[in-house]
């Protein structure tokens, strides 16, 4: 296997963190059933084809160097070493000058292994002054992004990007952000991740950097959590350099779209490794969360509950916990929505008030409300309903990054009639983050939007696009269905019905008496037939007046 680094550091690091792990994956196995790899690095130039594929010295004596790295153990360049040396933690053995095939000069190689750096033993063993407790909330820093280019006019748009990062990043309010002066503080340094993390105090660190080339930029970014090592995110952003303002604020949102919802996954990865007994109110908010998702992406009413049983625990032991509260904002707005509760109206009640008292413990809280939004669209009264537009629209000010924001906006555009503004919101949304794990709910109300600009055949795609992800969610079967009819497929728009019928009956029902969430006349109209023709209940040829 072949991975092309854009530091040296973040080669080694990544080839120490390989060894180690599979090391301790197998150390229960014996001696001859171990798999066993070696890795070569080396830091040189290479040269890229338009697929992607990269070629050339640099790659050739990476490979020399793999050939001389013993089972397990890691072998690099002079280069990478003195790049390196006393930034990471690791130790080198002189191997030489080694004569490699079809290489004009011989290559000083060294053997690496994990071991303390200079910088780190120059504090003693026992000695870390500067090491910080994390907080109680998932926590970031951003380093400043390098400057590869060799031009110094370049300077300005790498710390303005950095800068930028960290402003967006505080609009999450469920993160600690270090601040821009402790984080600046690395700058012109290569330092190891885990001592920053130590010294920040954070439990992730975002690092990058910038290399210009005639009229085009690229900009690479990457996540690490600083107490494994391990890279949570990585990607490559290659833009044409005009507009710098503007393409400095597509960057920054990509990124900071991008990695907020990996540092929410990690965080709910981090609480299912411990035990229940040991956890704190917002250890217990944070499994409470990841119970509700896969309650909600797998259509399980009973893990819905456990999660809102959770959230109950943890507001017990800490009223105020915002975590816990958009749990239950978030379960029983799943619970309205597709008729699951035992009493919908007092689940609407519990919602409603677990995100108005999130709004009124943190007002600056974009998902608080987003969720108010969100379940003031099915509002019994309908002056109360129309509400809704006015809390998405603010909650996507307090934070246009996030996806629950503008899933919000989107939804209430769509209640309210407002369909071509949802669709450009939510294709925003998307080009900011393509990769988005929760991109199956952008889907869906992009499905919903195209319903009513009569583009059935991208409304059916995205909700196809949506299923792919998440199969249990109920909205995209069912607006799929309408979606057929309008095409005209009805066999396939019954099929659709069928299934989503099966996820959640009430949701069905209550689209087949007219009572979707649409309040234009003629869309709550034109989807209730459609979803009636796709159930077999009215005729098809009333669909033709409305296609």
């Amino acid at each position: 296997m072949l991975a092309v680094f854009e530091t040296a550091a973040g080669a080694v690091s990544a080839a120490l963190t390989i060894q180690q792990q599979i090391d301790a994956l197998t150390a229960a196995e014996p001696q001859d059933r171990r798999m066993r790899f070696r890795i070569g690095v080396h830091l040189g130039d290479v040269l890229e084809k338009a697929d992607g594929t990269v070629y050339g010295d640099g790659v050739n004596i990476a490979a020399r160097l793999q050939t001389m790295a013993e089972p397990g153990g890691i072998a690099v360049s002079e280069s990478v070493r003195a790049t390196v040396a006393g930034k990471v933690s690791a130790a080198f053995r002189d191997l030489g000058e080694q004569a490699m095939k079809n290489i004009a000069e011989a290559v000083h190689a060294f053997a690496m292994r994990p071991g303390a750096s200079p910088a780190t033993r120059a504090t003693g063993p026992n000695a870390d002054p500067l090491a910080l407790s994390l907080p109680d909330k998932p926590s970031v820093a951003v380093l400043p992004f390098v400057n590869m280019s060799g031009d110094p006019e370049q300077e300005y748009f790498t710390d303005g990007l950095t800068e930028d990062i960290i402003t967006e990043l505080s609009r999450f309010h469920m993160l600690f952000v270090s601040a821009r002066n402790s984080s600046f503080s690395y700058k012109g340094t290569s330092p190891d991740i885990r001592r920053v993390g130590k010294e920040l105090g954070v439990r992730y660190v975002l690092e990058g950097s910038i290399r210009k080339s005639a009229a085009r930029i690229r900009v690479t970014g990457q996540l690490i959590d600083t107490l494994t090592g391990n890279h949570l995110w990585a990607e490559k952003y290659d833009r044409v350099l005009e507009g710098i303002f503007e393409l400095q604020e597509e960057l920054t949102r990509g990124i900071v779209a991008a990695i907020a919802p990996h540092i929410d996954f990690a965080e709910r990865e981090k609480v299912h490794r411990r035990r229940p007994e040991n956890l704190s109110a917002y250890e217990h908010a944070v499994s409470a969360l990841a119970k509700a998702w896969s309650g909600i992406l797998n259509a399980d009413v009973g893990l819905r509950n456990e999660a809102l049983a959770e959230a109950q625990a943890a507001l017990t032991i800490d009223p105020r916990s915002i975590v816990a509260l958009m749990v239950v904002a978030r379960v029983q707005l799943v619970h309205v929505y597709l008729g699951t509760a035992p009493d919908v109206a007092a689940a609407w009640q519990s919602g409603i008030a677990a995100a108005t008292r999130a709004t009124e413990i943190d007002p600056g809280f974009s998902e608080a409300h987003a969720f108010k939004a969100y379940l003031l669209s099915f509002a019994p009264d309908k002056q109360l309903a129309a509400e809704d537009l006015r809390h998405g629209r603010r909650a996507y000010e307090l934070n246009p990054n996030s996806t629950w924001a503008v899933g919000a906006l989107a939804f209430s555009e769509i209640c309210t009639g407002l369909a071509d503004e949802a669709i450009a919101h939510l294709h925003q949304a998307m080009r900011m983050n393509p990769r988005d794990p929760q991109r199956f709910n952008s889907h869906l109300m992009l499905s919903m939007g195209y319903l009513f600009t009569g583009d059935y055949g991208r409304g059916a795609e995205h909700a196809r696009l949506g299923i792919a992800d998440a199969p249990g969610v109920v909205g995209l079967h069912g607006h799929l269905a309408m979606h057929l009819v309008g095409i005209g497929d009805i066999a396939a728009a019954s099929s659709a019905c069928a299934e989503a019928r099966r996820l959640a009956p009430a949701w069905v029902e209550r689209g087949l008496s007219g009572r979707f969430v649409y309040r234009k006349p003629d869309h709550l109209h034109r989807a209730t037939t459609f979803m009636r023709i796709a159930a077999g209940l009215e005729d098809p040829s009333a669909a033709e007046v409305l296609r």
